[in-house]
């Protein structure tokens, strides 16, 4: 069975594609999907074969002509979307892929809505959870007067994706450019919160079940926030939280909750539809949760798994790899390598 997995970034800022695809690749073949002929993944031999895929912002159809042509060529089976400029676009458009033949397990467009940043402030209390103070601002000015208001240091962030925590107005406002020129409006104003950060990794059947799940602390990140050292523990409130979440939405696929966890207290600062970059983690630890997506996706019978080793480290490291420059050439020409 072929599988077609996006987001092959390995660079400082890493997409979780490498950690999906390594994660299945001792029993499907696994297709790479890319937006970029330099991303890492295109040249690291993990993935049978790649393609160059248009850019999500070019809309759906240029998405299922490529997709049909790759079929075509492949006879892909399924996909997962990894990436958080694509996911809107497969969420909307999610029954008319499966009509081209191509499964997904991804969550349903009213609950991708209601994990928006903006929303999370009336979803973090039914889940038990607390979310710290935030404001939505699509000014400069208005920014402004939510600075004197808080105080920094706070942090500025777009509603899907993108965020820095900023020391001063100068600062603040770069920041602003930056996620609005991107990402576009509104802007997240939110306050900081103290405490060590823990998340959580797992997958919801669609039915309220979570199917299965590892929690970890962050101990290192690199200067945008990734983890490049991390350690399994134990927390039953977050899991718990997590079974709430999935039973309540009835999630379907993957998802993160990132947190601040301070006693018994935790914040929840972001949820994200998808696999994080350190999902292999959790494969390393025996939850391989990508391999309970593809069976979720083809209707097998899937056990629950919340049981892991704590106290496993994990590493990540830079590593280098030498290849022929025809293969860059070939694949920005033909758009597959």
């Amino acid at each position: 069975m072929k599988i077609a997995v996006s987001g092959l970034n390995a660079t400082d800022n890493p997409a979780p594609g490498i950690g999906v695809a390594k994660s299945l690749i001792d029993e499907y073949d696994v297709i790479g999907l890319s937006y970029d002929a330099n991303e890492p993944g295109n040249y690291l031999e993990i993935t049978k074969k790649n393609y160059l895929m248009p850019y999500p912002s070019l809309g759906y159809e240029e998405l299922k002509n490529r997709l049909l042509e790759i079929k075509k060529k492949e006879d892909i089976k399924a996909l997962i979307p990894n990436l958080d400029a694509e996911l809107m676009l497969y969420v909307k458009y999610q029954k008319e892929i499966e009509d081209l033949g191509i499964k997904l397990f991804i969550p349903r467009e009213k609950n991708f809505e209601l994990r928006n940043k903006s929303s999370l402030s009336s979803l973090a209390p039914k889940i038990g959870l607390k979310y710290p103070e935030t404001f939505v601002v699509n000014t400069i000015s208005e920014m402004q007067k939510v600075a004197q208001k808080i105080g920094y240091p706070f942090m500025v962030k777009g509603n899907y994706y993108k965020a820095y925590k900023v020391y001063n107005f100068d600062s603040a406002c770069d920041a602003f450019y930056k996620i609005s020129n991107e990402w576009g409006f509104p802007i997240l104003i939110q306050k900081t919160v103290s405490g060590v950060e823990v998340n959580l990794v797992g997958v919801g059947d669609g039915e309220g079940e979570l199917k299965g799940a590892i929690v970890i602390k962050k101990l290192t990140t690199t200067t945008l926030g990734k983890v490049w050292t991390a350690i399994t523990i134990e927390n039953e409130n977050l899991l718990k939280t997590a079974k709430k979440f999935v039973e309540m939405t009835g999630w379907r696929g993957p998802f993160e909750l990132e947190c601040m966890a301070e006693g018994e207290n935790i914040n929840v600062i972001e949820i994200n539809p998808r696999f994080p970059a350190w999902i292999y983690f959790a494969t390393g630890v025996g939850v391989n949760l990508p391999k309970m997506v593809v069976k979720l996706m083809t209707g097998e019978k899937v056990n629950s798994n919340l049981d892991y080793p704590t106290g496993k480290l994990y590493v990540r490291f830079t590593d280098e790899t030498i290849v022929d420059f025809d293969k860059f050439k070939k694949l920005v020409t033909n758009k597959e390598l």
